[in-house]
């Protein structure tokens, strides 16, 4: 009976150890005591206390605190990068012996530019809608930058350079961007030979990403294009493009918006023998979503779908 009681009390201490290492991880991954206990429906001083708990128990200091936020020592680091790996494995052990062939279902609540309207994401999302008839979907296209928690999204669809954050994020696929002009437009100005040539035209500017500076490149050349401020702007690319087809200057748009007046004659690739950098398409969601959730089946979709659509364009 001694033995068992032994036994019986170590197992209740690692249990709550265990907790207290789950709670912890909550609480960086929410960025407050406050989130995290909303959360994991505890109270705010439960949360602290129990990340003391675990401080006491360890002899060492995990979480430096202030008023407006946390932020990790060197143990709490390793402490965190522990944590989430036992949180991995028991959300593995748990699905290892659930349905795993279980249907997708739940809403997906996914935010994404307005111009990829248009693009072989939409695409993608239907056919992932027509796979798994128990998935909601819901998805807001806008030219506002939406927050992805603070909106309450569970997928944000983010294009160009991604900051530093701790929301995780996979690439979908790249986007070509073409340089366009009208024929009238373009019989009012000199041929251009090169990018350079094009640093006192008329460029109309997309707001969001009017401070980057146009890269072109052809063979072992490479043209930055310092531009004029620009008389007109737009937050839209449709509207950008459609400014663009009425002859009011020149501009960088999407590809795939381009293609079909390109083809048709309506517009010029202004410069075709000079490519610009593409521009990556990203998913992003909250790092403490779970690891084999809905949003991970849809973005693994999304990735695997739209890599397989790019590569039967390309032939």
């Amino acid at each position: 009976m001694v033995v068992i009681s032994f036994i019986v009390r170590i197992i209740c201490i690692m249990i709550d150890q265990l907790r207290r290492m789950a709670i912890f991880a909550a609480t960086i991954d929410h960025g407050s005591f406050r989130a995290a206990a909303q959360a994991l429906r505890l109270s705010p001083s439960v949360v602290s206390h129990q990340i003391t708990q675990l401080e006491e128990e360890l002899g060492t200091a995990l979480v430096y605190r202030s008023t407006r936020k946390l932020s990790l020592t060197p143990d709490g680091e390793r402490m965190l990068t522990a944590a989430r790996s036992m949180i991995d494995a028991a959300e593995a052990g748990l699905h290892a012996v659930s349905d795993y062939n279980q249907e997708p279902a739940g809403l997906l609540r996914v935010t994404a530019p307005a111009v990829l309207a248009q693009s072989v994401f939409v695409e993608r999302l239907a056919a992932y809608a027509r796979n798994h008839a128990n998935v909601q979907i819901s998805l807001d296209c806008s030219d506002d930058r939406r927050e992805l928690i603070g909106d309450g999204f569970d997928v944000a669809i983010r294009m160009g350079h991604l900051k530093d954050s701790s929301l995780l994020m996979k690439k979908l696929f790249e986007m070509g961007r073409r340089l366009v002009a009208t024929q009238s437009y373009l019989g009012t100005r000199p041929e251009p030979s090169s990018p350079g040539d094009l640093s006192d035209w008329d460029w109309l500017e997309l707001a969001p990403v009017w401070p980057e500076r146009p890269e072109f490149r052809k063979k072992n050349q490479r043209v930055v294009v310092s531009r004029p401020p620009a008389r007109i702007s737009v937050n839209n690319a449709h509207a950008l493009f459609g400014l663009t087809r009425s002859g009011a200057g020149l501009a960088v748009v999407p590809e795939f918006l381009a293609a079909a007046d390109i083809a048709s004659g309506c517009i010029e690739h202004v410069l075709p023998d000079w490519s610009l950098s593409s521009v990556g398409v990203y998913a992003v969601w909250p790092s403490n979503a779970p690891k084999d959730g809905l949003v991970k089946h849809f973005v693994d979709f999304l990735a695997q779908s739209t890599l397989v659509a790019d590569d039967g364009d390309r032939a």
